[in-house]
């Protein structure tokens, strides 16, 4: 079962600029390409750091009031202040960058991105090179499959190869991303655990389980690990 990565959502032509940069071409480059922040490369292309409107912004928010009215938290005044006066990408941008490699699954970037409150990750290459972004919207590409690949993902994958249960003897049905399970497998175990397989196909909003079984063998299961969850699903 082939789980979805960020490269197959991320923009490859991405929109960068040099250590050099000016703050007005900064400007100039995100308001041309229609986007909200630009990695920061070297002659390599290896990132550095990334530029976004919100750094661009303290230059507008603090520079035009009176000094005695530039009121911000202690923690990020010392930063506000210098990024006001910045006018070169290498003194506006925020560094080190928080960059994710293309092989990386969605659910990998999702949780980066949550854990360092950022919403777009530059995708480099084995080196640090620049070979794209992804951003929350890209990530939420994975919820727009057809039902009718996340159907055979369930039926071909997960029932047939990974659970060896021939198509019939489950139904399955997808609307809008959600997958019902209907049916009579032999076993309690097989039917968590198909259930579980069946969330980690990619476009899956929901599984509703209707299975039922035959042999409830969770008790054995647990006790052939210990006293543990039923085997298979730890």
């Amino acid at each position: 079962m082939r789980t979805w990565q960020v490269q197959d959502v991320m923009t490859r032509d991405v929109a960068s600029v040099r250590e050099g940069t000016a703050y007005r071409e900064i400007v100039d480059v995100l308001a041309d390409r229609h986007v909200t922040a630009a990695p920061v490369v070297d002659e390599t292309r290896r990132v550095l750091g990334v530029v976004s409107e919100a750094d661009l912004m303290y230059k507008v928010e603090l520079l035009g009031q009176p000094r005695e009215r530039r009121i911000l938290p202690d923690r990020h005044r010392r930063e506000a202040r210098a990024k006001a006066g910045a006018t070169l990408a290498a003194d506006l941008m925020t560094a080190p960058p928080v960059t994710v490699t293309p092989d990386a699954t969605i659910v990998e970037a999702a949780r980066l991105m949550d854990a360092r409150g950022v919403k777009r990750l530059p995708v480099v290459d084995d080196l640090g090179r620049l070979v794209g972004i992804v951003t929350r919207g890209d990530l939420l590409k994975v919820h727009l499959r057809p039902d009718a690949g996340i159907r055979r993902d369930v039926v071909e994958e997960v029932l047939w190869r990974s659970l060896g249960v021939r198509d019939g003897v489950v139904d399955v049905t997808v609307q809008r991303g959600v997958v019902t399970l209907t049916g009579q497998v032999e076993r309690r175990s097989t039917a968590q655990l198909a259930v579980r397989l069946a969330r980690q196909v990619s476009g899956v909003v929901e599984v509703v389980d209707a299975l039922g079984y035959a042999i409830d063998d969770a008790p054995m299961a647990a006790l052939r690990i210990g006293g543990g969850a039923p085997a298979g699903l730890v």
